[in-house]
């Protein structure tokens, strides 16, 4: 590995989407940027998004997913490794950073065995497999550090992804893509808030009519995003009773601006955790949402990311 770098672009995402808890996503067109190639010893330098807050040494998460897949791969471990990163996802913001970072070190030790080694057989990344990683090796690996699949699985693969594990417990993913007509909008706050912390508000039970009426809801979202994205449908199709409000005691001011969005028609949600907002602005309510925002958030329309994360090898010093 000594002579070969990688480049990993990996997306922003956005999960949940309002009533699909923990399986949809979307990948979205805000990119980290992460070098990565062996050294003789770890160094590790930030550009943007939590340049001087993250960990500059083997605690970063990118090398310990490094370090997690070359172990999957039954691969050397180089002594050290060398990131740069340029960091635009924000983090905790409910927009998909850490599952940014662990898609983006698992895929760069992946294509650095891969360059080094040659082709072990691509196997699925069971331990102690001497091949490579599979693509679902890698989404199963991804799940396995992040704990669920709904932001992994669209920044490895984009789009509109429907994810799940199945019986063995295997992370498994579906794709879609949405209609154009749609524009995703991030609606970014100043503060942050820890999926740890919104997490541990969830109860351990939900009633049964507020489950059974989100089983309709992210069928109805699945269509509604690919097929029918009229703006009314859409905002029915985005309601959720099993996470939203049992969260909003920790981002009040997230609560109250999807609120006041949906009332004005707005498809608006909780982004993942929070306390980001993602509405869907269609031609009946792009002029709708700054008016609500105010100043103290920052507005962006973003377009959705069709193809996850791509690497590549830049030209070796």
């Amino acid at each position: 590995m000594a002579d070969r770098r990688v480049l990993v672009r990996v997306p922003a995402t956005s999960a949940n989407l309002g009533p699909g808890f923990d399986s949809l996503g979307l990948a979205l067109s805000l990119y980290d940027d992460v070098t990565a190639e062996s050294a003789d010893s770890t160094v590790i330098a930030v550009e943007g998004e939590g340049a001087g807050e993250v960990p500059e040494d083997e605690g970063h998460l990118i090398v310990r997913a490094m370090r997690a897949a070359f172990d999957r791969m039954s691969a050397p471990q180089p002594r050290g490794i060398r990131l740069r990163c340029v960091n635009r996802i924000p983090h905790a913001r409910g927009l998909g950073s850490s599952s940014a970072a662990i898609v983006a070190g698992i895929l760069a030790a992946r294509a650095l065995a891969e360059s080094s080694y040659g082709d072990f057989g691509r196997r699925d990344g069971v331990p102690g497999d001497d091949g490579l990683l599979s693509d679902d090796g890698v989404l199963a690996l991804a799940t396995e550090i992040e704990g669920h699949p709904d932001n992994v699985a669209p920044c490895l693969v984009g789009g509109l992804t429907i994810a799940w594990t199945d019986h063995e417990k295997s992370a498994r993913v579906a794709k879609f893509a949405p209609d154009s007509a749609i524009t995703p909008v991030v609606i970014i706050p100043g503060f942050r808030l820890s999926t740890e912390e919104a997490r541990g508000l969830l109860p351990s039970h939900v009633p049964h009519v507020d489950a059974a009426a989100n089983a309709g809801r992210a069928a109805l979202l699945v269509a509604a995003l690919t097929q029918r994205p009229e703006s009314d449908l859409l905002l029915t199709a985005t309601e959720d009773r099993l996470h939203q409000d049992y969260r909003a005691p920790a981002m009040p001011r997230t609560a109250d601006l999807v609120q006041r969005l949906r009332a004005n028609g707005v498809p608006a949600v909780v982004s993942g955790a929070g306390p980001t907002v993602l509405a869907f602005s269609t031609s009946n309510t792009q002029d709708l949402i700054a008016p609500e925002v105010g100043t103290d958030w920052h507005i962006q329309p973003l377009n959705v990311d069709p193809v996850g994360a791509v690497v590549q090898f830049p030209e070796t010093r």
